[in-house]
């Protein structure tokens, strides 16, 4: 709600709002410490669509953009010590989501393998029990721009339809790739 009230009109996130209360289990009450069954998500995804004229996936990727946002001003202590996005991208699953499963032991969370291909091409694969590739790309993103690099995102779904998997090739095309 805070990107939405953020971006749009008032009236658009009173929408929102009356939806959850109206349809939804949690009410469209959320914490940070809680699970929520993201078809809730998608509905509200649904409806800011239709209200602003704005694609599903468009508008789930800016998401991933401002929840990065959200992340770094959060845990700083991630970026401690990381020099570009790909270091960054590619400690994920062994540095982020480690701490997670910690904390949250139930969580059901995204895996993100990586492949180097040279110093200037990142492949990543993504998996998800959630159709959420590209809230992946927004968040991806959000670390390109936070590390000023410029680096082609190139997403393929691997699930058609449901966003489920996806292959992430980014490709530098900044000077700091040749130094």
């Amino acid at each position: 709600l805070d990107m939405v009230e953020d971006r749009f009109p008032p009236e658009v996130t009173e929408r929102l709002i009356l939806l959850a209360e109206e349809q939804f289990v949690s009410g469209g009450i959320y914490t940070s410490i809680g699970n929520y069954d993201h078809a809730e998500m998608l509905l509200l995804v649904k409806q800011l669509s239709s209200d602003v004229g704005i694609p599903q996936g468009d508008l789930v990727e800016a998401y991933g953009e401002h929840l990065f946002v959200r992340f770094l001003a959060r845990y700083p202590k991630f970026f401690v010590d990381i020099n570009d996005s790909y270091e960054f991208l590619e400690g994920i699953e062994a540095h982020i989501h480690k701490q997670v499963k910690m904390l949250y032991p139930e969580s059901n969370l995204p895996t993100f393998g990586c492949l180097r291909e040279g110093d200037d091409v990142l492949v990543m694969e993504y998996s998800s029990a959630r159709p959420f590739a590209h809230l992946a790309r927004g968040l991806i993103k959000g670390c390109v721009d936070h590390f000023s690099e410029s680096v082609e995102i190139d997403m393929q779904l691997k699930s058609p339809g449901d966003g489920t998997r996806a292959v992430f090739k980014l490709k530098r095309n900044d000077a700091r790739a040749r130094d």
